[in-house]
């Protein structure tokens, strides 16, 4: 599982950065980016804020290495997502299944690690920190694409339609994902929760295969 890969392990002299930037996850897991503070990280690990500040020159940059081994998590999940599924022997079938497995393993990871899914998408305030491109250029995003090319080429997506329905569908996902964690249907219950994401998925789904 994600969280099982992100988990701290213990620190090991040479590895300081490594070793900072795991008690920073677990800071990220439990509290989100507003709880990545580059002293306490150092805390965890036993050096002082003089030792950690060696390999990171302030925040932004440890909040930025935190940022991207979220959207790894993020995308691990949603892999993870697809392969737990059947495939289909119908290749336009496998495409759509993948898809929707995708937005699920997408909206699932956020309400089971809602720290590391708020910090996939914080700003670090990093110089190296790409804004939107980041994730633009993400495993997660790149899936995203994959699939909807290969849509695409099914005929499952119309070709005048294909620009930028990268967009619709992560808009889709993301904003019930918000609306989940966040927001006003933070309290549904499971059944309903589980009813929200079907419903969603499926329009996703409907509204993007017109081919089908």
């Amino acid at each position: 599982m994600a969280q099982d890969n992100l988990r701290r392990d213990h620190y090991h002299h040479g590895d300081l950065a490594n070793a900072l930037t795991m008690a920073a996850t677990d800071l990220a897991r439990e509290g989100g980016p507003e709880a990545v503070v580059l002293r306490q990280a150092a805390r965890q690990v036993g050096v002082s804020a003089t030792a950690a500040y060696r390999h990171f020159a302030g925040h932004g940059d440890l909040i930025l290495e935190v940022k991207e081994r979220c959207q790894a998590a993020l995308a691990e999940h949603m892999r993870a997502e697809v392969a737990a599924g059947e495939p289909h022997a119908d290749p336009r079938e496998e495409a759509v299944r993948r898809l929707s497995a995708l937005g699920r393993g997408y909206v699932r990871f956020a309400l089971a690690e809602p720290g590391l899914f708020r910090t996939a998408f914080t700003h670090s305030e990093s110089p190296r920190d790409k804004g939107p491109e980041m994730f633009l250029e993400s495993p997660a995003f790149a899936m995203l694409v994959d699939v909807l090319d290969e849509l695409a080429r099914l005929g499952l997506i119309e070709p005048a339609n294909r620009p930028y329905t990268e967009v619709v569908a992560w808009s889709m996902g993301h904003g019930l994902a918000t609306l989940l964690v966040d927001g006003p249907l933070a309290n549904l219950s499971e059944e309903q929760r589980e009813d929200a994401i079907r419903r969603t998925l499926d329009a996703t789904v409907a509204g993007i295969c017109t081919g089908r």
